[in-house]
Order: structure tokens, then C-alpha cells, then sequence
């Protein structure tokens, strides 16, 4: 048997990536289902994107109104609403 050699100048691979097409969309499905739980808890979408992406990454002031990082917290908000109004079927067809 060889051995796996690690080149240390290789780039490396994001996590995600070693996932199948369909791990990660099971995966975005039940993130939206947990950040949906957040919001329908009543926490803001700051509070719910400071827990996803850390507060070091959430702007602070107005510049959180046009910032990427709201647009993906609320994109998931919807697509857990679109699965607890009916679209959880899909999480059960995977």
C-alpha cells in the first residue's frame, strides 16, 4: 500500500466541495429550516446572521441594510417558510 503525500503548496479544499450535490442541497434545506426557527423565535435577521456567518463578518450601522450577508439570511428565511408551508416534501424525497 502507498502513501498519500499532502503537496503543501496545494490549495486548499473547502468543505463544502467534498460534499455530493445532493448532501448539499439536504444540508441548505435544513439550514433554512433552523434559520426560519430563529426568525419565527422573533430574532432579527442580524442576530440570525451573526450566528451563521459570526460577528465579525455582520457590518455594523446602515451598512448592514445592503449587505451581502442579509440578502442570504433572508433568502434562507423564505426558503423555510416555502418548506414549512408544504415544500418539506422535498426534504423527505432526498
Amino acid at each position: 500500500m502507498g502513501t498519500t503525500r499532502v503537496r503543501r503548496d496545494a490549495a486548499p479544499v473547502a468543505c463544502w466541495l467534498l460534499l455530493t450535490q445532493q448532501r448539499r442541497h439536504r444540508l441548505s434545506l435544513a439550514l433554512a429550516l433552523l434559520v426560519l426557527h430563529g426568525r419565527l423565535a422573533g430574532e432579527s435577521y442580524r442576530v440570525i446572521a451573526a450566528g451563521l456567518f459570526g460577528d465579525a463578518r455582520i457590518p455594523a450601522g446602515p451598512g448592514w441594510k445592503t449587505h451581502d450577508l442579509r440578502d442570504r439570511t433572508t433568502r434562507l428565511v423564505r426558503g423555510g417558510l416555502d418548506l414549512m408551508q408544504g415544500g418539506y416534501l422535498d426534504l423527505l424525497r432526498q
